[in-house]
């Protein structure tokens, strides 16, 4: 039995959801056991971090499982020290029939100090499925701000980007 429990009734409202309803702030202390042996955080962390954010905006607009397609870079601007607080933060851009991209920015905050500083962002995309291997329609995102209307034509260019490099792939020319 999955772990999963899919709403057989999903159906996607046609209005679609607004940006600030899929927003999502997780924040956990950077401890030892997830440490280089400089003491800092190592990456795959942050990275899984940011993929749970992510999973918990889109779920939170699809209102549905959903499942990790497509990670863009990350970069990593910042070293993150044993025992600074990590807050990640993420949301909807954009939404299409089944997938939806999802912006994510990591923080990190000594609690000592209260100084934060952005340490890195990354854009995944995310399909909603039911449980059985199906996709589901998504609704589109509505947005209300002119920063949401600049990010949803930016997503726009980098799903053109990621389908290209996508066939390239797929045909082995990359």
């Amino acid at each position: 039995m999955s772990a999963w429990k899919f709403n057989a009734n999903h159906n996607a409202p046609s209005a679609g959801r607004t940006v600030r309803e899929s927003l999502s702030e997780i924040s956990e202390l950077a401890l030892a056991n997830d440490a280089n042996p400089l003491g800092y955080l190592i990456g795959g962390r942050v990275m899984h971090l940011v993929d749970i954010a992510g999973a918990i905006a889109a779920s939170r607009h699809a209102r549905a499982p959903v499942v990790t397609a497509s990670v863009d870079y990350m970069n990593f601007l910042h070293p993150i020290q044993i025992g600074q607080l990590v807050t990640v933060r993420s949301a909807v851009n954009r939404a299409w029939n089944t997938s939806m991209e999802v912006g994510v920015k990591v923080f990190v905050e000594d609690l000592m100090s209260g100084e934060v500083k952005h340490t890195t962002s990354a854009y995944l995309t995310f399909v909603a499925v039911d449980g059985k291997g199906g996709k589901l329609t998504v609704p589109p995102i509505v947005t209300e701000s002119e920063e949401e209307k600049r990010r949803y034509e930016q997503a726009g260019a980098r799903r053109a980007y990621r389908l290209e490099m996508k066939k390239k792939l797929e045909a082995g020319n990359y």
